[in-house]
């Protein structure tokens, strides 16, 4: 065991934990400060900036096609309450506006470490990137499968890797399409909006993705923010219980909208998950790893007793988390321990 937690730590994984949620919230423990303060700063470098320019234009002339959509920027969170037995966790996440436009220039900019600031603040360290929030969902079947799928190999960022369905919330989908919207609306409403819009679209992509019908999924919840190391990437990822059998869900994904994003969809146990990972996206080995962080923790609201008592051998640290079914370990920011 003391190898196996040994070469865990030593192993530098593709992803950081932002934000780890591991019980899981509701809509009602999370809001949005949304504002023109998390939009991204320009880097003072101003040929670097040009540079956004550039690359967007090459890339347009490669493919017409591309639309440079408005996108929620991530800069940052706060969390409060959690600390008693029975105080709940709320968070709050600090969102701006930036497009995809920006995202190729900055995130995906062969450069995109020039963009970096040298802090251990993340939201200082990204000051200069796009950083737009993505989303995934772990979705468990009835018969207590998780849906994996392999991306097409059309697609721009990772193609043919494994990932969880998901995409991004739209500032659109709520009417924003920029900050001059605001200015004569109450910015408690558009919180309110911006943050019901972080769960209404992580269940629209999955009914787009996957094609199972909305009535099917559970309320989505939490369970944290993910950045892959590789550009800077944040994703957030969420837990949803699926009424349906996996064998049902098999039949309904070649009915999908958004199906073309996709080749292939699994329905896998959680152990065959973790084999899966080496073949995800950073964002997405972090989606995993919350997943696992929930799967350990015996008051996620999702589980029942049955499951809280199959989890409850698992040993861990605060820093480490160390699954002794799985033979992994985690390292998390430590929102928590038992």
């Amino acid at each position: 065991m003391e190898k196996a937690m040994a070469d865990a730590e030593a192993k530098v994984p593709d992803y950081r934990l932002l934000l780890s949620c591991p019980s899981g919230l509701s809509p009602s423990q999370v809001s949005v400060d949304f504002s023109e303060r998390f939009d991204r700063i320009p880097h003072p470098d101003i040929s670097l900036d040009n540079s956004i320019s550039e690359i967007w234009d090459g890339r347009v002339q490669q493919n017409a096609s591309l639309y440079n959509g408005t996108k929620f920027r991530y800069a940052g969170h706060i969390m409060h309450g959690g600390g008693g037995s029975d105080e709940k966790s709320h968070v709050c996440l600090h969102l701006g506006l930036t497009d995809y436009r920006t995202f190729v220039g900055t995130n995906l900019n062969p450069l995109w470490e020039k963009f970096l600031v040298p802090s251990e603040d993340d939201s200082v360290r990204c000051q200069h990137t796009s950083s737009p929030l993505g989303n995934g969902a772990i979705i468990e079947t009835s018969d207590k499968r998780i849906v994996v799928l392999r991306r097409s190999n059309n697609v721009g960022e990772f193609p043919g890797h494994f990932v969880f369905p998901g995409g991004h919330p739209e500032p659109q989908e709520i009417g924003i399409v920029s900050h001059q919207f605001d200015k004569d609306m109450d910015p408690d409403f558009i919180n309110r909006k911006v943050s019901q819009e972080m769960f209404d679209s992580i269940v629209r992509e999955v009914v787009e993705e996957i094609g199972v019908p909305e009535a099917s999924l559970c309320n989505p919840v939490l369970i944290g923010v993910s950045c892959r190391v590789l550009n800077v990437r944040p994703a957030a990822f969420f837990f949803i219980k699926c009424n349906l059998h996996s064998k049902e869900i098999q039949q309904l994904y070649s009915t999908a909208q958004d199906g073309y994003e996709s080749t292939h969809l699994y329905t896998v146990s959680r152990n065959d998950l973790k084999d899966m990972t080496s073949k995800m996206p950073g964002c997405h080995q972090g989606g995993f790893a919350l997943y696992m962080l929930m799967s350990l923790d015996l008051n996620f609201v999702g589980w029942s007793g049955m499951e809280r008592s199959m989890w409850g051998f698992c040993s861990f640290t605060p820093r480490i988390c160390y699954n002794q079914a799985w033979g992994m370990g985690v390292k998390t920011p430590g929102f928590w321990a038992l």
